[in-house]
């Protein structure tokens, strides 16, 4: 399987302060099963649906402060080039490029806006080893109350071609990659609770999302929006019990016309 590519979200991962709930939380919610830890590397612990890597979760570094989020890898080819270009672009690298044994090569960074993000050079670890499918990857969109900075930032940094969503209450764009839909931006307007921090949300497909919702709440977790329909699925914007944002989403499950995109 070769490397997605460059500018595709390729992987997703977490660090969190209590590593058994969280495996506990993810997998009720997502149906996953764990690898064996890794001490090497921190303790960074593969996720599995089907036996196919869909995500990792590791324990929180001491000393980090806010609650545990999603970070979303974008996968490029050459991990010192996409260094530079977020540094020109105006983003802030929290490490420089890193080699990881023989995975591959990270770069972790923040937007200009501050969200947290990653680069990865693959070299045995590709990425996903299932998207679209229920328990694994869905879709990504960098959720934003700055959207003139993540404008210019993400497409100047990864090769996305950029399309605006024609709706009068929806600020989006959508990234697309050869033509290919990959992930998108939203601007945070009225729909958000005001306690909403700007984050990258990740989707997961879950095959019912009433049910997915229904378990999250009762494993301790919130709902932030939803569930709602729409013509990419039903979905719902939730946090883990550990304060985790992410959505659930039936791909399965739409309603209503695509919206044009210009």
């Amino acid at each position: 399987m070769a490397a997605p590519p460059e500018g595709t979200p390729c992987w997703v991962d977490a660090m969190f302060p209590d590593m058994e709930a969280a495996k506990s939380f993810y997998g009720e919610l997502l149906g996953w099963t764990f690898g064996e830890s890794a001490p090497e590397y921190g303790d960074y612990t593969q996720a599995y649906s089907d036996s196919k890597a869909v995500a990792a979760v590791s324990p929180q570094i001491p000393g980090m402060v806010g609650p545990p989020a999603w970070n979303l890898y974008f996968s490029v080819p050459d991990a010192a080039a996409a260094a530079a270009k977020i540094r020109d672009k105006g983003g802030t690298l929290t490490s420089e490029p890193m080699k990881v044994g023989e995975f591959g090569t990270m770069v972790t960074a923040r937007d200009p806006g501050g969200l947290h993000f990653s680069a990865w050079q693959a070299d045995t670890h590709e990425g996903f080893e299932k998207t679209g499918e229920p328990g694994s990857y869905a879709w990504a969109e960098v959720t934003t109350r700055d959207a003139e900075k993540a404008d210019a930032f993400y497409p100047a940094v990864f090769p996305f071609e950029v399309k605006k969503m024609s709706h009068e209450e929806i600020d989006f764009r959508l990234w697309s990659i050869q033509g290919e839909p990959v992930a998108g931006r939203m601007n945070m307007n009225d729909f958000f609770p005001a306690e909403a921090q700007p984050y990258i949300n990740v989707y997961f497909a879950v095959p019912d999302c009433d049910a997915a919702v229904a378990t999250v709440t009762g494993l301790g977790g919130q709902v932030r929006l939803g569930p709602a329909d729409s013509p990419f699925g039903r979905s719902a914007q939730v946090t883990d019990q550990q304060g985790a944002a992410f959505s659930v989403i039936d791909l399965r499950n739409t309603k209503g016309e695509m919206p044009a995109f210009t």
